[in-house]
């Protein structure tokens, strides 16, 4: 299936430059571009993409705002796209609020050509895009420095059991599906089932919420290392 992605981003060098590249895949169609986040949003309602490509730092309305109001759409707007965050820094305040929002996840525009391809992949396919440590000492230092204003999230880790509190607990130390799998002795399908539940249980988005709620909810802390 066709991977239909939108490029919003101020610098037309930018956008030509993704388009071309994502283009030229089999599987990707680039079906809109915009110069700011205003424009996205209605450009995104307007061609109903899998994935938004949207920079951070943009005028009229900024990544972080579009992104917000695309993951959280007023009433009657039923397309909710996957949304990957475009950056030229890697410790951004901006990018951390983003994926607290619900977006997929980050990537650095210096970023090497096949990781932009990959990164557009992995998010269409539902997964959010984590690999890179820097995501988690991002978010791990703002934690650190701006605790968010929260309904105790530690009070709603006791819905979970201890298995899965366990399994959440190692996405935020960074650890994938196989190697959490490998550490519990468990079957990585088993893994798969129980991080279901935990997101479910927790109505996180997907695994880039799960290691902000873990930090948040001090699962995991600052320093912390897997």
């Amino acid at each position: 299936m066709t991977i239909r992605v939108i490029i919003v981003d101020d610098q037309a060098m930018v956008r030509a430059g993704f388009a071309a590249l994502l283009s030229a895949q089999a599987d990707i169609d680039v079906v809109g571009e915009a110069p700011d986040g205003r424009e996205g949003v209605r450009v995104s309602r307007t061609v109903h993409p899998d994935v938004v490509l949207m920079d951070v730092r943009m005028p009229e309305l900024d990544g972080l705002s579009a992104a917000r109001e695309l993951l959280d759409p007023p009433p009657g707007v039923v397309h909710r796209p996957k949304v990957l965050m475009l950056t030229t820094f890697d410790i951004d305040d901006y990018v951390y609020e983003a994926l607290r929002a619900g977006a997929s996840g980050f990537l650095l525009k210096d970023a090497p050509p096949a990781d932009l391809i990959a990164a557009v992949r992995v998010v269409a396919s539902g997964e959010a895009l984590l690999a890179p440590s820097v995501t988690r000492r991002l978010i791990a230092d703002f934690v650190r420095q701006r605790p968010a204003p929260r309904k105790d999230p530690a009070l709603r880790l006791n819905g979970l059991t201890p298995r899965e509190t366990e399994v959440l607990e190692l996405i935020a130390r960074g650890l994938s599906n196989q190697e959490i799998a490998a550490h519990l002795v468990l079957a990585e399908q088993t893994v798969k089932t129980h991080i279901g539940r935990v997101l479910g249980k927790l109505d996180l988005r997907d695994r880039a919420q799960a290691v902000i709620f873990a930090y948040e909810a001090g699962l995991v802390r600052p320093g912390d290392t897997g």
